[in-house]
């Protein structure tokens, strides 16, 4: 993409080819909807040695306002600070974030089947999910009860603050979709507490492994391990014999 050519200065020029090349290659999703003139306000501010909390605010509500989820806003931001050789300060993180929390705003007020700041399925989903899985097991004869659980990790800290809560949202999103791959029921149930829904003939031990090991890692390269459990609790919850016993669960389970 052309990047506006003969402004910025050079070295802003290099900066931005090399966030681009960077982003393209291991995070961004879609190539057509990278460039804002907020990237550059943000390039601009690293390469002069001015605060980059402005700018990034600036981004993050240009992200969150085009639908693009909170965490490959933060991988995004990521590979800006990467090819710059640094890491992004605590400010200019809360500012991303805060700014991505506005610009999403209006679609939050509509009713989603996904948390837009996690990008995994919200307690109403997963408890319908819940509802299809109990019904094919009674077409079954084989109860759900018996077929399933909940495979539950909880990451709740403490007083954290709005934007806190955003960040440690996009880590696990980011976390249980490497795990699970897209379209497994995962759910953020809030209060830090997240679902997955499994068979109960699998070996889930691999799996509470791993989540624990990717937590650890994701909380160390996005500069959140004060907002995240460490370690964190992992652990299996037998599914109640009736779905309204589940749906009561989650809800409980969320605090």
């Amino acid at each position: 993409m052309d990047l506006r050519p003969g402004y910025p200065q050079p070295a802003v020029d290099s900066l931005l080819a090399e966030w681009q090349a960077a982003s393209m290659d291991s995070v961004w999703l879609r190539p057509g909807d990278w460039y804002h003139p907020a990237v550059e306000a943000l390039a601009e501010a690293l390469t002069d040695g001015r605060p980059t909390a402005p700018a990034a605010d600036r981004l993050g509500e240009a992200r969150g306002h085009v639908g693009i989820s909170m965490g490959e806003t933060i991988d995004d931001l990521a590979c800006l600070f990467g090819a710059w050789g640094t890491q992004p300060e605590l400010d200019t993180l809360r500012a991303l974030s805060t700014g991505w929390v506005r610009g999403n705003e209006p679609s939050l007020l509509v009713p989603l089947t996904t948390d837009p700041r996690s990008g995994l399925a919200t307690p109403e989903y997963l408890v319908q999910r819940l509802r299809e899985t109990y019904g094919a097991g009674e077409r079954s004869g084989r109860p759900a009860s018996r077929t399933h659980c909940l495979l539950l990790v909880d990451v709740a800290v403490d007083r954290i603050d709005g934007w806190q809560k955003v960040a440690r949202a996009a880590a696990m999103g980011k976390i249980f979709t490497e795990v699970f791959g897209t379209g497994h029921p995962v759910a953020t149930l809030g209060g830090g507490v997240y679902a997955a829904l499994c068979e109960r003939g699998a070996d889930l031990e691999p799996l509470r492994s791993e989540l624990r090991h990717r937590i650890e890692r994701t909380a160390l390269s996005y500069g959140v391990t004060a907002v995240l459990r460490r370690p964190p609790r992992v652990w299996v919850e037998p599914l109640p014999t009736a779905h309204a016993g589940a749906a009561s669960l989650l809800q409980a389970l969320g605090r």
